[in-house]
């Protein structure tokens, strides 16, 4: 993109009539419930005036502002930067060297859909307060934001490496859907539909309703039969509320590889999403399993990379989701395509086992947690109330058993390895990672041994990274085995210090 780039350009004229229609129907959300409330106090038709006269006050206030943003928001490509200008009272302008841009994100909700236009994210993937490290376009063309994409990532290919293979990776098979309900998301979409509805009944002055029409139809069950008939309601609704979740996020799922070597992640059914991400930039892949997925044999892969964004935000967004849950075999076939390997270093077995040592550790840990649980019910039920001694035996019975099976899952999931050119960590009860990093990524070691970890000849060793979660550890390892690991896996790096331990 050359010549009239170069000019300073606008966002799309169609960003006032954008902003009216959102505006217009967050207003009429609103007004909905405050109608019911106004209707108490005035006449019907004095109500509907204010209402309607507060609506369309609001609409005009929202478009001449987002008019005057228009006219002052300007953008331009150079040769050497991309620059941005804006500002209705305080005027600034912000420039992001090109060599220094890692992301170009493209996405479109519903609405930006309807009028054919996209919210385009510009990004280093530097960690800083706010969006200082972004630079955000919204909204433009579809067509213009492929073009300012192609433009600003021109620069991962790499001049004189010759062509690159390209083409589709992976792309969504309907039957992953089945994944998405055994996720700790579904009981927390349940209770947040039961929350929903009391919400709206609560606008309505209907709320003490609600409640008294559930009672009644509970009230001739037992209470034990009346919970559990609650908590699959719950579950069930729960369930199809992550179905649906996983379907507006992944519909239409391509991943592909192309010209110039950059992967691009395509998703979404209503909110539609583009991620970049530059070959030269990746440093690994994370295959993630979950608990629910791998009783199910499944895990999805993210990527391990320079320049995505680290924000919490973004991180909840999937936003460096290569390939959703699919069945192991899949997930280890794109991370093996993702890397350009035969097979993916995280499918290769024989990972070192850690020490018996770590799984004392964990069956320790739980048995703890338990008992910061039960410590404070049987001090109650001693000196308050009796009844609680009784609730702390149920759950004891309950959560010893539990905590240990996790603390035992927990120390099978420990392993450490080297595979080619990748080291190869894991670890994880609940949330299984097999993180396999480049070795030639790692830019230092971390070594952190507790008094206790002392005792029992214990290592954390932590490869440390400028890509992905910056920080890559072998818990619990063996200390002589952790420190040969960490030595074989980026010689020279650690020599001096092992140097230094000797007598």
């Amino acid at each position: 993109m050359t010549g009239p780039v170069a000019a300073w350009r606008q966002l799309d004229r169609l960003t006032v009539a954008v902003t009216a229609l959102r505006v217009l129907g967050v207003s009429v959300a609103a007004a909905v419930p405050s109608g019911y409330w106004l209707s108490r106090a005035l006449s019907p038709g004095a109500a509907v005036l204010v209402l309607v006269s507060g609506v369309l006050l609001v609409v005009a206030g929202a478009c001449v502002v987002d008019h005057l943003r228009w006219r002052r928001f300007h953008y331009r490509v150079l040769p050497d930067r991309f620059e941005l200008r804006k500002g209705i009272v305080v005027r600034s302008r912000r420039s992001l060297h090109r060599d220094r841009i890692r992301a170009v994100d493209i996405s479109a909700s519903p609405l930006l859909r309807l009028f054919r236009l996209v919210h385009v994210k510009v990004g280093t993937g530097e960690q800083t307060e706010g969006d200082e490290s972004s630079l955000s376009l919204q909204p433009v063309r579809r067509g213009e934001a492929d073009r300012l994409r192609r433009a600003l990532l021109d620069h991962a290919a790499e001049p004189g490496s010759g062509p690159r293979q390209s083409g589709l990776l992976s792309t969504l098979d309907p039957a992953w859907m089945r994944y998405a309900p055994v996720s700790f998301v579904t009981p927390a979409l349940g209770a947040a539909a039961f929350g929903a509805v009391l919400q709206v009944a609560q606008w309505f002055g209907l709320e003490s309703s609600v409640v008294t029409w559930v009672l009644d139809r509970l009230r001739a069950l037992p209470l034990v039969t009346a919970i559990v008939v609650l908590v699959v309601i719950g579950m069930i609704v729960g369930a199809i509320a992550a179905a649906a979740v996983f379907v507006e996020m992944w519909w239409q799922y391509r991943l592909e590889r192309e010209p110039g070597g950059t992967l691009r992640v395509r998703r979404g059914l209503l909110t539609t999403r583009s991620l970049s991400v530059e070959e030269r930039r990746l440093r690994g892949v994370d295959l993630v399993e979950p608990l629910g997925n791998r009783l199910l044999g499944a895990a999805r892969v993210d990527a391990i990379a320079t320049g995505l964004t680290q924000r919490k935000q973004d991180q909840q967004g999937a936003h460096n989701t290569l390939q959703p849950a699919a069945p192991r075999a899949v997930a280890d076939r794109v991370a093996a395509a993702v890397l350009r390997e035969a097979v993916s270093p995280t499918a290769a077995a024989g990972l070192r086992s850690h020490p018996r040592a770590a799984r004392g550790r964990r069956v320790r840990w739980a048995l703890a947690a338990v008992a910061a649980v039960e410590l404070p019910l049987v001090v109650l039920g001693l000196t308050i109330a009796p009844v609680l001694l009784i609730v702390a035996g149920i759950s004891a019975v309950v959560l010893v058993p539990v905590a240990v099976g996790l603390a035992f899952a927990a120390y099978r999931s420990l392993g450490h390895g080297i595979t080619g050119d990748y080291l190869v960590v894991r670890h994880g009860p609940v949330r299984r990672s097999t993180a396999a990093l480049q070795r030639g990524g790692v830019i230092g070691w971390r070594l952190r041994q507790s008094y206790f970890q002392r005792r029992r000849g214990l290592l954390t060793v932590t490869a440390t990274t400028a890509a992905g979660a910056q920080a890559y550890s072998a818990h619990d390892a063996d200390r002589h085995a952790g420190l040969a690991f960490a030595d074989e896996a980026v010689p020279g790096l650690l020599a001096p210090f092992l140097e230094r331990a000797e007598p």
